[in-house]
């Protein structure tokens, strides 16, 4: 099995999660893409995000229709912050055989993986696929992690990516950029603007009725 695992606080999930989601699913032939709600983001306080249930629920109704897009909850079973390697030990405990993970995160996330708890080892637990921006190319993870770190890994053209001492591979590919973010979404509905064709119907009619983001 390869799976995609996709987290994020999705406060609230738009098209353009979904559309990148659905290309890197594409680009390397993936089962299944787990979308991953954080319940207790380390890098936001709990003020900042609505409710998990809220967000959860919106990107259930996102991804409905879609028989290769999940979601999980397990973030939420978790007491204490919700950490990504916390995420991808539970899925390979769960299922330790046959189980291939591709973790995939933004490019500008991943500049910052440095401050992501133990990355040193989250960077060989599984294969990473960094999501950039039109005209992005990164031939060095040198300016990203120590070089010290980066000459463990070994760019291999077949693979379109740097291969570390376990196998795993760190892919850095193009997506379709659609200028669209979850604050502006926010934004827009705490002005009264619309947002249709930003999120999907059922998330715009979940916002709809729950009122949510109106005090923004």
């Amino acid at each position: 099995m390869k799976w995609g695992i996709l987290g994020g606080t999705f406060d609230p999930i738009h098209m353009g999660h979904l559309r990148c989601a659905e290309e890197v699913r594409e680009m390397f032939g993936l089962d299944r893409v787990f979308f991953i709600p954080a319940a207790r983001p380390p890098h936001k306080t709990q003020h900042e995000i609505i409710a998990f249930a809220h967000r959860e629920q919106m990107v259930r109704l996102a991804i409905a229709g879609n028989a290769h897009f999940a979601c999980s909850d397990v973030e939420q079973q978790r007491e204490g912050r919700s950490y990504t390697i916390d995420t991808i030990s539970y899925f390979q405990d769960q299922y330790p055989h046959d189980l291939e993970i591709y973790y995939i995160v933004g490019q500008d996330a991943f500049q910052a993986i440095q401050t992501w708890k133990d990355w040193e080892k989250l960077l060989t637990m599984c294969h990473f696929v960094v999501m950039t921006r039109p005209g992005y190319e990164n031939r060095s993870l040198a300016g990203i992690v120590p070089s010290t770190y980066a000459a463990a890994f070994n760019y291999r053209e077949p693979d379109r990516g740097f291969v570390g001492p376990r196998g795993y591979a760190i892919c850095f590919r193009e997506v379709t950029f659609l200028d669209i973010s979850s604050s502006r979404i926010r934004q827009a509905l705490g002005e009264g603007r619309s947002i249709r064709y930003l999120v999907p119907d059922a998330v715009l009619d979940y916002l709809s009725r729950q009122n949510l983001y109106l005090d923004r």
